[in-house]
Formats: structure tokens, C-alpha cells, sequence
């Protein structure tokens, strides 16, 4: 079923509201309580690793003042005692007991999932009105927050602002959230979430890569490996009395340049899974002080050490001709495809470490070298 307490399927969810409308499932983790408070999230919103911003402001007044991170002891004692809100990003990298609570997703593509963000806020606290475009659920996690919606908003943003507020925004629909309720919202719904009280939000965002980011992205590929990846040609060109004019066969060139068969068929997944593995990737893991030799990782699993995932690092594969090209923060490294099944799998991790060939010994190795992977203490 979807979360603990609704009647839909996992592919009724999908069939029905996954990027078509929205659902608010009352209690879908009836008696939640957050493993973090209030205090935790502003004591990690002055970490420098972590990305955090203060808002302040309300809707319609328009008096919006944003300011990021890291902050301190003296930011928060300001604070006015209405109409602020604090988020902070990738809260479940920097706490990663939080990892457990991503498995109620775990019906989505893993690669979907971008990251837990916390809101905590004041009374009235409000990032305003807005639209995302991207997938999220809304859980809320303490306190009572007032969530408004609309499906066909003008999109006209607030000129001169920092945040991307809407300039008008009349609510079709409106649901008050008790602590354990979750909102599922599509991209482009415009919403607007108000504080009733002191509370927190948590917000599990499915952020999708635009055309955009993909062909920035797919430029910088080429470059890195020396691959232009085929040039211009036109060996049909014929004088043309029009010399300024760009026509209709170079254009068609130029798409077929872009859209090369052989490219697609042979690099493209290597690409994606290289862009994928990295998109939004907001710091580079770390690996050891020392490195680890294949025997020295057999001895400590024996020792009953257990493998886990870094947090910071997102774990993909592809299907290839020899099995499966895994991929890990944009390093690419091919292996079985039983290998990576179980690799990227959280809960097939143990099982896998019991039945390590030589070659998955080095692989496993030159991964927990990178801070791709980890053992955890005893």
C-alpha cells in the first residue's frame, strides 16, 4: 500500500496523481515522530557543509527577506516571534539514520529522489506562494501547517524578489496538516504553505534534470573525453544566392548532428548515468585517510564490519553487453549485473559481502578508496 495508512497501491498512486494532480493522505505515517527537532535543524543551519537559508515575510504584505547560511546562535535570537521559516537541504545526508525514512519511496526510481529538506518556521512562517517543477511530498512532521493550492494560477512572479513568489495567487483548495498527514503535490501546482504554530516541515523532493541541464551537462562529457562527438558536414552543398542565409538543409544537418544514431545507441547511457549519478550532488565524497587492499577489506568483513552506502553518494547502473555499468557520483566502473543489483541496493548490501569474487573485491576496494562506500564501525 502507499505509506501506512491509504488505500492505494503503489501503482494506483502512479496511475491515477503521480505528475497529474495532487493527494493529500491523511496519517500516512500515523504516530510520526522526527528522530530531529527544532534545535537540531538550526544547530546543523550553522554548519558550513550545510546549505540553509532564513526567510522572513508573508503573503500578501510581499516583505520577503532571504539570507543563507551557515548562521549562528545570535541569528536565531533575533528572530521576530512571527512569519519566519528555516530550511535546510540534504538533511538526510548529514544525519543518515534519516536514509530509512526514503524506503517508504522506494517504489519510485532511486535516481528520483533528491533530497530531504526541513522547514521549520514560526507562526505564519512562509516561503510564499510559488510554483515547483518538480515532484514533492509534504510531510508534516510537528505542529499544524495551512497548505493552499492551485492548478491554474497565473505563473507571474514577484518583480524585484529573491525568492520565486508569486506575484497573485487565489486558492482553489486548502487542507490543514497534523503531524503524520502527507501532501503530494505535481510539478507547476502552485502552492503556499502558512505555519499555524511553531512547526516543522519535511519536505521529500523529486527533482527531474531539464533539456537544459542535459545539454550543458553532455557538452562537458564530450570535452572531458576529448570526443566532439562528430562535426558539421555538408559534402551536398550546392551556391546558394542567399550567402546569409542559415537553410533548411544545414539546419537539417545540424539536427542530425545532434540527434547522431550511433551516438545514442553507444555513449548516451554511459552519459546519462555518468549526469545522473552526479545531478544536484552537492558535495564530493571522501574517501579514507589510508587505502584499503582487497585483503584487508576481507579480514574486517569477516570481523563482521558491514559495508553501507555514503550519503553524499548516488549509486546507478545501466545495462551493458558485458553485464552492467555501474555508476557512482559520475565515476563509471563496469562489473556483473548481479553485482550492481545488490550494490545500489541499501538491503542486499550484507548479502552481497558474504560472496565477493576477486575482481568484486577490487571493484568494492577502489569504491570505499574513492568515499564512494564505507565499513561501519563495530
Amino acid at each position: 500500500m502507499l505509506f501506512d495508512n491509504s488505500s492505494l497501491t503503489h501503482e494506483q498512486f502512479l496511475a491515477r496523481h503521480w505528475q497529474r494532480k495532487p493527494l493529500l493522505i491523511r496519517q500516512a505515517l500515523p504516530g510520526f515522530v522526527p528522530e530531529l527537532d527544532a534545535d537540531d535543524i538550526a544547530g546543523l543551519a550553522c554548519d558550513e557543509m550545510a546549505e540553509s537559508r532564513l526567510i522572513t515575510g508573508s503573503y500578501p504584505e510581499h516583505d520577503w527577506r532571504l539570507r543563507y547560511g551557515p548562521f549562528n546562535e545570535q541569528d536565531f535570537s533575533r528572530l521576530p516571534e512571527t512569519n519566519w521559516t528555516l530550511l535546510v537541504q540534504d538533511v538526510e545526508k548529514h544525519y543518515p539514520p534519516l536514509q530509512a525514512l526514503l524506503g517508504h519511496f522506494s517504489f519510485l526510481p532511486r535516481w528520483r529522489i533528491d533530497d530531504l529538506m526541513v522547514s521549520v518556521a514560526g507562526p505564519g512562517g512562509s516561503v510564499g506562494p510559488h510554483v515547483d517543477q518538480y515532484d514533492v511530498f509534504l510531510l508534516q512532521a510537528e505542529g499544524t501547517r495551512l497548505w493552499q493550492i492551485s492548478e491554474t494560477c497565473d505563473n507571474a512572479l514577484l518583480p524585484d524578489c529573491e525568492l520565486n513568489v508569486l506575484r497573485e495567487f487565489s486558492a482553489e483548495q486548502e487542507w490543514l496538516l497534523q503531524p503524520g498527514d502527507m501532501l503530494y503535490l505535481p510539478p507547476g501546482v502552485a502552492h503556499h504553505g502558512v505555519a499555524q504554530d511553531q512547526c516543522m516541515t519535511w519536505s521529500i523532493g523529486m527533482r527531474a534534470p531539464s533539456a537544459a541541464d542535459l545539454f550543458q551537462s553532455l557538452g562537458e562529457w564530450l570535452a572531458e573525453r576529448n570526443d566532439e562527438g562528430g562535426r558539421y558536414r555538408d559534402p551536398d552543398l550546392h551556391a546558394r544566392p542567399q550567402p546569409g542565409e542559415i537553410d533548411s538543409s544545414a539546419i537539417d544537418q545540424f539536427r542530425s548532428l545532434l540527434n547522431a544514431s550511433d551516438f545514442y545507441e553507444n555513449e548516451f547511457p554511459a552519459f546519462l548515468g555518468d549526469f545522473l549519478s552526479r545531478y544536484r550532488q552537492a558535495h564530493e565524497p571522501a574517501g579514507p585517510e589510508a587505502s584499503l587492499s582487497p585483503e584487508a577489506l576481507v579480514m574486517q568483513l569477516n570481523q563482521g564490519r558491514k559495508l553501507r552506502h555514503n550519503p553524499w553518494t548516488r549509486l546507478l547502473w545501466t545495462r551493458s553487453e558485458s553485464g552492467a555499468h555501474l555508476f557512482a557520483a559520475g565515476s563509471g566502473y563496469e562489473c556483473s549485473l548481479n553485482f550492481a543489483r545488490a550494490l545500489c541496493d541499501p538491503d542486499s548490501l550484507d548479502l552481497l559481502t558474504s560472496a565477493l569474487s576477486d575482481e568484486e573485491q577490487i571493484l568494492v576496494c577502489e569504491l570505499i578508496n574513492q568515499g564512494h562506500l564505507y565499513l561501519e564501525q563495530l
